[in-house]
């Protein structure tokens, strides 16, 4: 059986697009634009697919686009995405809610492939990319709040969102059922292991044999299974898979090499890292 090496000499996937899913239950539209006039924040409303009015989604869209058009930025900003509850990996069909604990909204999603033998590439995990909402108001108005939209448009937000103690979280999902837990962590002492050379010199292998050794052998990742590399506050690093926790590293060095591998300026998906780019910039008004 050969073991796959997935997040080195990847080949970059083709473009991939993102499609929001709504909700299938209806919601009390009345309410939720009450709810949002009341509160002076712009509101999302969710209309079911199998919706038969066409005018009154017309209406309501209208309505949220003008009252949105009125609000300040800092107080309407969402990181997720439109209406819908989740948003959809259209070449896996993979789904990735828009927010994450309760606060994280969604910046964007991926898809990491491997080219096997040269011949065949596999769609190896689905990721998408979080952040703290709160977190991210705050640094985008103290960073670039005085700037125009062209003007953050030149600046490496990315860059600097890696290093800030910004909240984030990359969650995986696998899509290659036949990938083994050693894949991953072997994968990852080559992925990681290059970015910890990069950012912090050579004398970084017990940091990174802490990060490698909690993906241990006993773990099962069949195809749908999820693993949350979540950068919290203090530069914690905390590693779950399918929700059960199996550790914890507290370093910025590691936070950043992990974020690089997403975010940075050689990510495993270049049009996933500009899709986060333009959707960071796009927030940021004079």
């Amino acid at each position: 059986m050969v073991s796959l090496r997935f997040p080195f000499s990847f080949s970059q996937p083709a473009t991939t697009r993102v499609s929001g899913a709504f909700s299938p239950a209806n919601i009390a539209c009345s309410v939720a634009v009450s709810a949002a006039i009341g509160a002076g924040i712009s509101a999302g409303i969710c209309l079911s697919q199998n919706s038969t009015s066409p005018s009154l989604h017309n209406a309501l869209n209208s309505l949220l686009s003008n009252f949105s058009r009125s609000s300040p930025l800092w107080g309407s900003l969402s990181l997720s995405d439109g209406s819908g509850d989740v948003v959809t990996e259209s070449k896996t069909g993979f789904s990735f809610p828009a927010v994450l604990k309760d606060s994280q909204g969604l910046l964007g999603i991926g898809l990491r492939r491997k080219a096997v033998f040269g011949l065949k590439n596999i769609d190896v995990y689905a990721f998408g990319v979080y952040a703290d909402d709160s977190d991210i108001k705050n640094f985008l108005s103290e960073k670039y709040g005085t700037l125009s939209t062209t003007e953050v448009k030149q600046k490496n937000i990315t860059q600097e969102l890696m290093e800030s103690d910004v909240s984030v979280t990359v969650r995986l999902q696998i899509v290659y059922g036949k990938l083994s837990i050693r894949s991953v962590r072997i994968a990852f002492e080559d992925s990681v292991g290059d970015r910890l050379k990069k950012f912090g010199g050579s004398d970084n292998k017990e940091l990174l044999q802490k990060f490698t050794s909690q993906f241990k052998d006993e773990y099962k990742i069949p195809r749908g299974s999820i693993i949350d590399l979540s950068k919290e506050k203090g530069y914690v690093l905390r590693t779950t898979i399918d929700g059960k926790e199996v550790g914890s590293v507290q370093s910025q060095l590691l936070c950043r090499s992990i974020l690089d591998l997403y975010i940075g300026d050689e990510p495993f998906d270049s049009k996933a890292k500009q899709d986060i780019d333009l959707k960071l910039a796009s927030a940021v008004t004079k």
